[in-house]
């Protein structure tokens, strides 16, 4: 696994859910407008 360090105010520890064709993370709506990064931090289980 990588080591990666990123500065930031807040994270969040949620599980990507499908939908459609791809999968989202809910976040919380005051985050609305705000640039945010996701980091995988385990394998996939399909």
């Amino acid at each position: 696994m990588d080591r990666h360090e990123i500065e930031g105010h807040e994270v969040i520890d949620g599980t990507v859910k499908a939908t459609g064709n791809g999968a989202h993370v809910l976040v919380p709506k005051r985050w609305r407008g705000a640039d945010v990064k996701i980091v995988r931090t385990t394998e996939p289980d399909e």
